[in-house]
This record gives C-alpha cells, structure tokens and sequence, in this order.
C-alpha cells in the first residue's frame, strides 16, 4: 500500500456536474459570478468543457463554446481547466478524421485547457492515439482514462494491462472513469492497488453517485494510493452527479490525506449553487430505485432518465422495466461495450427497439450497423456471430483503426463555410457539429431574431430539451397575456414538441407573413394562415404524437390513397414502428428516392424514421411495387401510422 498523501480534488460542477443533472444547461452567466472565488480554493483542477458541453452550448444556449472557455481561463488565473476528450469523437458523437483531431486539440490548448482527459468508450487505445499525440505536441497534460465497467471480459488484469499500454504511450497521468457508479469500494482499493504497483503515474479515480457506492469507492482508492479524486459542489452532487466536496473534505479532515482545503470558503461557492438551483427551478440529485439496481441492469442514472424520455415519446413509459431487462442482453450480444457516450446510447436505443417492435433486432439504427462494422473500434468481446450475421447482411466489418479509413476534412470545411466563419474555432464548429453549428452563426450575424430559450427547470423539461432556434417565452396557463412567439414556420414542429413540456394551452405567433395559431386542451391543432389575409382559409397542421387526434373541423382529411388494404388483399402497408420524422430513403433501382412506383424487395429499405436521436431505417417485408406514399417528407410520424403502399409482386 503507498504511503499516506494529501489526495488532491477536481471540482467537476462546470461540467460533468450540470451535464449528470441538469442537462447540461448552466449557461456561462450563471457560471461567472463564483468562479473567482472558485479559483481561490486551492483545487487541483476545474473540469469546465467537453462533454456534451461543446454541442449544448451551441444547440440549446447560443453560445459560443470557444468564447465560453476563453472567458472562463481569464477568470481561472490559478487553477489549471480541464475538459473531457471522446478520444477520436472530441466531443462529437462519431468519429472524426486526424487533421480535425489535431486542429481541434491545439485549438483547445490555445484557448486556456491545461488537462485533457482523454477516453475512448470501448478503450480501444487505437481511438486514443491521435488524441494523445496532439495533446501532447499543444502541450497539454495528457491525462488517459479506463473506462470502468462490469462483465465477463472486464477482468482486473485487463484494466493493469491497459493501464501499462497507455503509460507506454505517453500519459502523463492516467484516471480510472467509471461512469455508471459500479466501483465498489473494496474493488476500488484492489484496483488502484495494482494499477499503482505496475505504473509509476499520478492517478485519479472518478465515479458518480448514481448505486451509492460513491463516497467509499474515492475513500478505500485515497487509501490504496489514488493521488486525485472528482467531486462537485453539493447542490449539482449526489444521484447521477459525483459525491460532494464538501463530505470528501469533511471525510478527509485530520488525517494524513487532508486535502487543506478551505471548507468554509467551500460553502460560500455551495451557497451559491444552492441558490441557482433554487432560481432555476432544479431538484437535487436523488438515487432511486432503478438507480440501486444499477449493478444488475449498469445502466447509468444519466441514460435512465434518456430512457425514460425516449419511451415517453414513444408512448411506451411503462416498459421501462422490460427495456433495462433488454439492455444487458443487447450489451451481451455486442461484445460488452462499456455504457458511456457514445455506446451508451447505440446499446439503449436497440433495447428500446427490440421491445417495442417485439423482435430483436427486426429495426437496427445506423449507429448499431457503424458499431457493428467495427466503425468505432474493437469491442471488448466478439459480437454474436447470428446477431452480426443479421445486422450486417453479408457487409465485412472493417478491419484496423477506424480512422484510417477517414478522409481530410478541415480544408473541405473551410470551403464550405466559406465568408461564415469568422475563426479556426468556427471551422472546428462546424466540422463537429455541421446542421448545429450553421444554426449558431446565424443566430450570431443577427441574434435580435432570436430569443435564446429560457434554462430547462423542471425535469420534464430537461427530457424535452428546447430545440435550437426557437424564440420563445413560456407563459404558463392563468397569466391574461397570450403568448407571442417569434419562430420560423419550419419549426412549428418543435415548437410543438415544447409545448407539450409545459402546462401552456394556448400560443400564438407571426412571422415571415404568417400567422400561426396553437391550441392544446383536450384536442391539439396548428392552424397556419397568411398574415395579410385573415380570412384566408387556415391551413391546419397535425400535431405530434403526444396531443390527441384533432377534431374534424381541425383536422385534415387523411391522404386518400387510390387504393385500400381492406379491400385488396394484395396491398400490404408499411406501418411507422415508433413516433419520429420520416425522411424518404434513396431508391434501389437508381432513382433518388423511393416513390410511387418503386420496386422493393424483401429488407428494402423505404425510408428512415428519426427517433431517439439516432437514424432508423424502415425496410419492405415484402416483394412489390410501391403504390402509395402516405407521409410527407421530413413529417412527424406515429406509431403504426402507414408510411407507404406496396402492392405485392
């Protein structure tokens, strides 16, 4: 056992913690009237970017990312930033080529990141590669993290043996990330214990509270030799979050790990806290039920509460626990992939559905087949051999570091943007996040056209995240003022989606020489009509999944198709197997989409249904030709909704 040391801590609340618990929606100015006092600490490190922090910034906040973390490193005079690398993803959800990597690395370093923690979901070290070297070169302290997991293939030798691989490759220090809260603490012990033994390395162990083994996981790893630990201010702790500072500190006090932090200067900055969320309507992080039996299903607090949310939207909320039951079998299947972002997300989102279509594996994202074809590394055990056989359809999965197969980008992306982007950072914006990014720097070039989205407070907000764009104010039922809104007319869908978050009944908007009326009660209705011209007939929009079927006088006739399945046995329809947006899907037979008259064989894919974050793709189970098209494209969907006609050949 080493020597006893004074443990040093990383304040995690700028980052991971509002991410765990609020959605990642605290906004710089929130953050900049404490992180003086902050910096007065004495910490080892402030995590400040990454994550999902990058995408949510521009997404959700309209804010730049770059600028916050410029700001921020002028605040932060003494104490090192740090931020959170997806190894070869960045911050993004794929991966991306080297020369975006190396760019958006040296751009980070430049811009105040002193640590980069660097992971990759499957540790693959091959995703870490580049990474690694590019920090290093921008001079940053490379910091490589395990990711920790529970299975059959997760022994401790295989966390020591990649301990040692990515010392050998240049770490500065390394970190043990167990992101689902599955440390035990006897275990934690064990394995600080040996990876200390065999790697002569500063090392940091971060967990969430989520199975509340948190504060004796940090407590037995301090002892066993762990040089840095992970906490966040006591408002933005506990339930999905990190353990609190404040109790690590108090635990620590008066004995030879004593971190000699200020604990009273501490509770200044957690008075703080208390009051913004207070302020911005948050409830504090909480460990429920399903988050104890974290260690039979693993799944992290965090996607439990996005499980939730996709099933809600699916109309399905009460098969949550057949969903967690689904998720170690798909997890058993792919090989054992630790559930962190993005992985997390490809094995959650195939559990939820096999249970609603009621066949494994019937509908596989695009996601699940890139993960599948090996495009985001090696698992950590084969994938079963029937299920790749199905999902691949005779495709090879890849072979070598997935990268390699990448093409350059940065010079295409500053064609593109061309006059739009004002800096390299904007460049690495839209490299990233393409669609999102686009949306920002127009909100930039003329914010007064926008209203920024007030922050999410209620937990059902924060699973209906407000869309990017979208000006709005929410004015709550009882107040006599209507709401008035300022939004483009292709974004009444999302808007929508918004108002079903909330107890609004009632809005109204113009815009671009358009009124668009929306009414919620008993029916919801969108009635759309020219600005100029009141007495206009309306045109009446369906509303989404959520609201219930308009009344006649409201609702569009359905699309009458010349040709009807009742009656003529030889039509078979395609049905939506979830609630999501159709997009048309390019055509078999060489035209660019498929369309009436389009013939489709046996797992031809018709369309793509967008859903869950992730792209659905909707195939024929029959031989034909198709007749119909009932769905527009870029709609809203239900389920079971008829998408196409197909008569069968």
């Amino acid at each position: 056992m080493q020597e006893p040391r004074r443990v040093k801590i990383t304040e995690t609340t700028l980052r991971d913690g509002h991410q765990s618990l609020w959605a990642t929606r605290m906004r710089l100015e929130d953050m900049l009237p404490i992180v003086e006092k902050m910096d007065k600490v004495g910490y080892h490190s402030v995590e400040v970017w990454g994550g999902a922090t990058f995408d949510v910034c521009m997404r959700y906040l309209n804010e730049d990312p770059w600028e916050r973390l410029r700001i921020l490193k002028r605040y932060f005079r003494r104490t090192p930033l740090q931020m959170l690398l997806r190894g070869q993803s960045l911050v993004g959800y794929t991966h991306y080529p080297d020369d975006v990597v190396d760019a958006f690395v040296h751009k980070a370093v430049e811009n105040g990141i002193d640590i980069i923690r660097v992971f990759d979901a499957l540790n693959d070290i091959r995703n870490m590669e580049a990474p690694m070297r590019s920090a290093k070169q921008a001079g940053a302290h490379v910091q490589a993290a395990i990711v920790y997991t529970i299975s059959p293939v997760h022994t401790m030798e295989h966390y020591v043996e990649t301990a040692q691989k990515l010392a050998e490759m240049g770490a500065d220090s390394l970190c043990i990330k167990d992101m689902a809260g599955l440390l035990l603490p006897f275990k934690s012990r064990e394995l600080v214990t040996m990876i200390k033994e065999k790697v002569d390395l500063p090392l940091q162990l971060h967990t969430h509270y989520i199975g509340g083994m948190a504060v004796g996981a940090l407590l037995k790893g301090v002892e066993a030799g762990a040089d840095v630990i992970d906490a966040a201010a006591l408002p933005l702790a506990f339930g999905a979050s990190q353990p609190p500072i404040e109790t690590l500190v108090r635990a620590f006090s008066d004995t030879p790990y004593d971190p000699g932090l200020d604990i009273h200067r501490i509770f200044e900055i957690t008075q703080y806290f208390e009051d913004l969320r207070k302020r911005l309507g948050y409830s504090r992080g909480v460990t429920g039920l399903n988050d104890m039996l974290v260690f039979d299903h693993q799944v992290p607090g965090g996607m439990i509460s996005n499980l939730i949310s996709q099933l809600e939207e699916q109309k399905a909320r009460h098969r949550l626990d057949e969903v967690l039951n689904e998720m170690p079998k798909v997890r058993a299947d792919l090989g054992y992939p630790p559930l962190v972002t993005p992985t997390s997300q490809i094995v959650g989102t195939q559990a939820v559905l096999n249970v609603l279509t009621g066949e494994r594996y019937k509908l596989v994202p695009g996601e699940v087949k890139a993960y599948v074809k090996g495009l985001y590394g090696q698992p950590p055990a084969p994938i079963r051999q029937d299920v790749m056989t199905k999902i691949l359809k005779g495709d090879e999965p890849i072979q070598g570091r997935p990268a390699d197969i990448l093409p350059p980008s940065m010079d295409r992306c500053r064609r593109e943007l061309g006059p739009l982007a004002h800096s390299e950072e904007d460049v690495l914006s839209y490299a990233l996040f393409p669609q999102v990014a686009l949306k920002f720097f127009d909100y930039r070039k003329n914010p007064q056209a926008h209203v920024v989205a007030p922050t999410v407070k209620t937990q059902e907000e924060r699973r209906e995240a407000p869309s990017e764009g979208v000006r709005k104010t929410i004015v709550p039922n009882g107040n006599a003022k209507k709401e008035e809104l300022t939004v483009k007319v292709q974004e009444v869908k999302e808007l929508i989606q918004v108002m079903n978050g909330t107890d609004i009944s009632e809005v109204q908007l113009e815009t671009e020489g358009v009124k668009v009326l929306i009414r919620k009660g008993s029916a919801q209705s969108v009635v759309v009509a020219p600005a100029p011209a009141p007495a206009a007939a309306p045109v009446v929009v369906s509303a989404p999944a959520a609201a219930p079927t308009a009344p006649a006088a409201e609702q569009p006739a359905p699309k009458a198709a010349a040709n009807d399945p009742a009656s003529n046995p030889n039509l078979v329809a395609i049905t939506s197997p979830m609630v999501g947006t159709f997009y048309r899907a390019p055509a078999p037979d060489a035209r660019p989409y498929a369309e009436k008259g389009s013939k489709v064989d046996t797992g031809t894919t018709v369309c793509i249904i967008e859903a869950m974050k992730l792209m659905n793709e909707i195939e024929a189970e029959v031989k034909g030709t198709i007749v119909e098209i009932c769905v527009e494209n870029a709609q809203p969907v239900e389920y079971g909704q008829t998408l196409f006609l197909v008569e069968k050949a």
